[in-house]
């Protein structure tokens, strides 16, 4: 994914509208390049609604049937005309939107044979159960559990994007050594200096730089995913909570 062009500063606003999420909004969902976007949205944030569905109690071949219904239901043409209708973030309006699907539709899509569905993004069902299966057992709720993965997937978006533009900078190696500062595994800078030839506080303004690139790429991917900047900030305390709960 291309890092977004969106800011927060009031300057950068009609350069914002281009993010995927407010196109879908300002298109309400009927352009080709609406639903696009939107496809590349739930191909990228699949796994937190799958996760949603199985802590609701539904076994693995329900929950991969149920999941890949939705989305195939989500980018149907012509299911999405009333989108521009509704606002806010992205996060919050598609867990919504499986809510009415699970609540509304489940005679329906159990009556679907398995694997008949059209599938419209990468969706792995093997991937998905094993994934599930390394969440932790604690008795968090399903929200809980979908606004946790929702952050760590972003998270992880946001580093693999970072890891890509170092490689295309010929810096992949310094990438790998500092990655720790931006993840918690801290290793002396010292030690990290010796490893790359250089002196400690060379690493510490490239630490420095990094963490300022990834905050910068963060907010980007955020972007992405809310109506207007202002939204940014409050989306970003929220997933920090949700990580921290």
């Amino acid at each position: 994914m291309a890092p977004s062009r969106a800011e927060s500063s009031p300057a950068a606003a009609p350069v914002f509208a281009t993010t995927r999420w407010s196109m879908v909004l300002r298109a309400k969902g009927d352009s080709s390049g609406a639903h696009e976007s939107l496809a590349a949205l739930c191909e990228a944030y699949w796994y937190p609604l799958y996760a949603f569905v199985r802590r609701q109690g539904y076994p693995p071949p329900d929950a991969q049937d149920l999941t890949q219904e939705f989305f195939a239901r989500l980018l149907a043409k012509g299911w999405l005309a009333g989108v521009g209708r509704e606002r806010g973030k992205f996060r919050s309006w598609l867990l919504a939107s499986l809510k009415h699907f699970l609540a509304n539709e489940w005679d329906r899509a159990q009556a679907l044979k398995r694997g008949g569905q059209t599938t419209l993004i990468s969706f792995d069902d093997n991937t998905a159960e094993v994934r599930y299966r390394r969440e932790p057992v604690a008795p968090e709720s399903a929200d809980q559990l979908y606004d946790r993965r929702w952050a760590l997937t972003l998270l992880d978006r946001v580093l693999a994007h970072l890891r890509a533009e170092s490689e295309r900078l010929g810096k992949l190696a310094q990438f790998e050594a500092l990655k720790g500062a931006l993840t918690g595994e801290k290793t002396p800078y010292a030690e990290i200096a010796v490893a790359l030839d250089t002196t400690e506080g060379a690493i510490k303004v490239a630490v420095h730089r990094l963490r300022e690139r990834y905050r910068a790429l963060l907010r980007a991917e955020i972007a992405e995913t809310v109506a207007t900047p202002a939204e940014i900030d409050e989306e970003l305390r929220h997933l920090l909570a949700a990580l921290s709960s």
